[in-house]
């Protein structure tokens, strides 16, 4: 520690020093009185605000096990993909992408130069059918005057036998006469047999089916050209229900179109509805026809009132492509998604797009389920 110097002494030229000043000591009176009492300010952040925090955590522990929600949820729509049942070269592309369509509108149109000549070709053949139906009608009538001719040529080889035969128990004709007589006899009674065969197979081939009435070769041709005028319609490629055109693209005119490879998707944009990913912790209070609020990324402030329309029978991992093998000793476990469908139970005052990104809140407070 520093030590202090001794003080000097005072001399009787240094000037005096300033007198004190007095002392003031509080009266009496001061010091009975109470000190000030806190403002309403104080007392409203003293009491206010411990209450506000008490009555917030009371409403969040009494709501917080009365519904469950996800992030994980998207719009989902029913996607047809429009594919051509014949093929050929595009020679008309009729939409555009992101334009609505109703059922049966035209999409694109298919070269049908070939399928016409298929229709005339199947029409030629109804007609040689039935030409050649002409031709078997004759020949079951010449069959029949072929047959009556057949029985006289054995009834005079019949006659002509017998003579010989009674002129060879006489000795008056040769070995050679009756033989030939005998043979002639089993030659005509042949033709009749022979006559009476293609006889037959006329009145076979004119015979109608037992089903349709009409003869099996006509019936043929004419379906043969039934299936040629369908594969010209199926040129013309239309709209098998309302919907937006998406991925149109595709579609050019000059380029060949195979048959079954899809050319165009239609999206069904009146029936969306919301694949909510919920995890299954959240499942066990869940029913089919609780309500549910949904929000959109896309669209703030929007809410639309739901229900939840089907759980899923299976988790997301139970039909991937490549499923866990959790039995190959690398098991960790997961909390695991179920796919939850969302029904709208109202019209959306905005259009919904496939795939957009949703907030889903399922009410499972009372468990009630909604009326079918």
């Amino acid at each position: 520690m520093d030590q202090q110097s001794p003080a000097r002494p005072r001399n009787a030229d240094d000037p005096a020093p300033p007198p004190a000043a007095p002392r003031s000591d509080p009266p009496p009176s001061a010091l009975n009185e109470a000190p000030d009492k806190p403002g309403w300010h104080a007392r409203l952040l003293m009491f206010g605000v411990p209450a506000l925090l008490v009555t917030a955590g009371g409403w969040y522990w009494l709501t917080s096990g009365g519904s469950v929600s996800t992030d994980n949820a998207y719009v989902q729509m029913d996607k047809v993909s429009v594919a051509a049942e014949v093929g050929g070269r595009i020679t008309e592309v009729a939409v555009h992408d992101g334009q609505e369509v109703a059922a049966g509108q035209l999409l694109f149109r298919i070269d049908g130069e070939s399928y016409r000549l298929s229709v005339a070709q199947a029409t030629a053949a109804i007609d040689a059918a039935q030409v050649e139906l002409g031709n078997l009608a004759a020949s079951a009538r010449t069959s029949g005057v072929d047959i009556a001719a057949a029985r006289e040529d054995v009834a005079f080889a019949e006659v002509n036998f017998e003579r010989q035969a009674a002129l060879m128990e006489k000795g008056f004709t040769t070995k050679a006469a009756y033989d030939s007589s005998r043979h002639a006899v089993t030659q005509a009674r042949e033709r009749v047999r022979q006559a009476k065969a293609v006889a037959a197979e006329a009145r076979t081939k004119l015979a109608a089916g037992p089903a349709s009435g009409v003869n099996p070769q006509i019936e043929a041709a004419r379906v043969q050209r039934a299936q040629a005028a369908v594969n010209l319609g199926r040129t013309e490629v239309r709209a098998p229900s309302a919907g937006r055109i998406a991925q149109s693209d595709r579609l050019q005119v000059g380029q060949m179109m195979v048959a079954g490879l899809p050319a165009v998707t239609l999206v069904d944009t009146a029936h969306p509805w919301v694949e909510a990913n919920f995890k299954e912790t959240d499942l066990a209070d869940m029913r089919v026809g609780q309500a549910a609020d949904i929000r959109f990324d896309a669209y703030p402030g929007l809410k639309i009132r739901g229900h939840v329309l089907t759980i899923g029978a299976g988790t997301g991992s139970e039909f991937s492509v490549l499923p866990a093998q959790n039995a190959t000793g690398n098991w960790v476990k997961v909390t695991q998604r179920v796919p939850v469908r969302i029904a709208f139970d109202e019209k959306p005052a905005r259009d919904m797009i496939a795939g957009l990104s949703a907030d889903v809140t399922v009410h499972t407070a009372d468990g009630a389920t909604k009326a079918k």
